[in-house]
């Protein structure tokens, strides 16, 4: 099976389910996200970063309605584990970082909690709040971190329903040329 076969596969299996708590699917949700870095001109590896920014979610179990979260899945770190085995780090480690751009943004702009969802503000109670002063200094020395907050903000986009978006399968190249060699 190639890695573009693998990763249509799971989001096959799994990505029409409901987006916890949105009125979107995991795959809308993904498809979008994808959308909004293209749109933006982002780098080959932040397009497919976007794209993948959720699939912790879709290669393990966790609850389907967000009421029955009582801790957080750490998808984030699911996700970039599942990456780094079939694509270089500028893909995984955005991913990786995604849920703590989240909790950076709340607490280095004043306005960002303000546009997060519903859905979005329980999860980040889960996560841990908006960072502390010492969490923010770590935060800032990582590798990818401007590239994390960039895929963060693509995911706060991505929750449109009836957008229009290139298919999933519209991907497959970008996904074979990303991918890590053997």
């Amino acid at each position: 099976m190639t890695i573009t076969d693998e990763v249509l596969d799971i989001f096959a299996k799994r990505g029409s389910g409901a987006y916890f708590g949105e009125n979107v699917s995991m795959t809308e949700h993904m498809l979008q996200a994808a959308h909004f870095a293209q749109s933006e001109g982002a780098a080959p590896s932040l397009v497919l970063a976007a794209l993948l920014h959720d699939v912790g979610h879709l290669v393990e179990d966790v609850p389907d309605a967000l009421e029955d979260w009582t801790e957080d899945a750490h998808h984030e770190d699911i996700g970039a584990r599942w990456l780094a085995t079939r694509f270089p780090a500028d893909v995984s480690e955005p991913v990786r970082l995604h849920v703590p751009a989240k909790r950076y943004l709340c607490a280095t702009d004043p306005t960002y909690f303000s546009k997060l969802s519903a859905a979005s503000v329980v999860t980040l109670k889960l996560q841990g709040g908006p960072m502390t002063a010492d969490e923010i200094a770590r935060f800032e020395t990582e590798r990818y971190h401007l590239e994390a907050v960039r895929v963060r903000l693509w995911d706060d986009q991505g929750k449109v329903v009836g957008l229009v978006t290139p298919s999933l399968a519209s991907y497959g190249g970008l996904i074979a040329e990303l991918r890590k060699s053997a």
